[in-house]
C-alpha cells in the first residue's frame, strides 16, 4: 500500500514547536507523504525552523497577508497531490504508525472519513482520549470528540475538500458539513497523535471555543434555538469529560 498522503498544515509564529510536528512526520513508518505548510505572515522565525529541515515532500507557502488557518489550510488543499488528505497542526505530533496505521483501516474498510484516538499532553500525565466507532452527523453535533489532527479524507469517496471559512471552529464546521452532506465518521480508537495544549491558543480558550461554536451551530448550520441547545448541552457536557476529568 503506497498511497500518497497529502498533510495539511497550517503555521502563525510557531517556532516554539513545528520542528518536532515536521519531525514526527520524518518519522512516519509509511513515508509516501507530502507535507504542505502554509505559512500565515508569522513575524517570528518559523520560516527558518521549516527551512532548516531539507526534504523534498516538505513544501512551504506564505500567504500574502494575514487570514486565518482556515484559508491557509485551503491553499494546501489547493495544491495537494495525494487523494488521501490528513491534518496536523504546527503544535501537535503523530505517533511513528499514524498514517500506516489509519490508511490500512481506511482502505481495508473503504472508508472516506476517519479520525482516530490521541493524546492531551498535560502536567501530571498525558490524557489518552477514546473515540467511539462511528459518528453521524446528530452524534458529532452533540460531541468534541473529532480530533483535527486525527482526521484523513479519501477525495475519491468524500470529494473535494475545504474548511469552512470562519474565524474560529472552522474544522469542527467542516466536519459537520461533510456529515451532513451523508458521510459518516469512523473512529480507528487507539492513541496515535499527541495534542499540545498551549496557552494563549484560539482551541485552548474554551470559553471563547464555546461561544464560537453556538454562533456557528445557529449561523453556519442555521440550526433552530431548540435544536442548538439539545447539542450543545452535549457538546460542553462532553468537552468537560474530555478535558478536565
Amino acid at each position: 500500500m503506497d498511497e500518497l498522503v497529502s498533510i495539511i498544515t497550517p503555521v502563525y509564529n510557531s517556532e516554539k514547536y513545528i520542528g518536532e510536528t515536521i519531525k514526527s512526520v520524518l518519522s512516519q513508518t509509511h513515508q509516501n507523504w507530502e507535507m504542505l505548510i502554509t505559512d500565515d505572515c508569522s513575524k517570528d522565525n518559523t520560516a527558518e525552523v521549516i527551512k532548516q529541515i531539507i526534504d523534498p515532500r516538505i513544501k512551504y507557502f506564505k500567504l500574502e497577508k494575514n487570514s486565518g488557518a482556515a484559508i491557509a489550510r485551503n491553499r494546501a488543499l489547493e495544491k495537494a497531490q495525494g487523494r488521501y488528505i490528513a491534518f496536523l497542526d504546527a503544535d501537535d505530533m503523530w505517533k511513528s504508525e499514524k498514517l500506516e496505521k489509519q490508511l490500512a483501516f481506511m482502505v481495508k474498510n473503504s472508508i472516506g472519513f476517519s479520525f482516530s484516538g490521541y493524546e492531551i499532553l498535560r502536567d501530571g500525565g498525558n490524557k489518552v482520549i477514546s473515540v467511539p466507532n462511528s459518528l453521524n452527523y446528530s452524534q458529532f453535533m452533540k460531541n468534541t470528540i473529532i480530533g483535527t489532527l486525527t482526521v484523513m479524507i479519501n477525495t475519491d469517496v468524500v470529494g473535494e475538500v475545504r474548511l469552512v471559512n470562519v474565524k474560529k471552529d472552522h474544522d469542527s464546521m467542516t466536519w459537520a458539513k461533510l456529515l451532513r452532506e451523508g458521510n459518516v465518521a469512523y473512529g480507528l480508537n487507539e492513541s496515535l497523535a499527541y495534542y499540545r495544549k498551549v496557552v494563549g491558543s484560539i482551541s485552548n480558550d474554551k470559553l471563547l471555543a464555546a461561544k464560537s461554536h453556538w454562533n456557528n451551530c445557529r449561523e453556519i448550520e442555521r440550526l433552530s434555538i431548540p435544536r442548538c441547545m439539545y447539542y450543545f448541552f452535549f457538546y460542553i457536557l462532553n468537552a468537560l469529560k474530555k478535558h478536565y476529568l
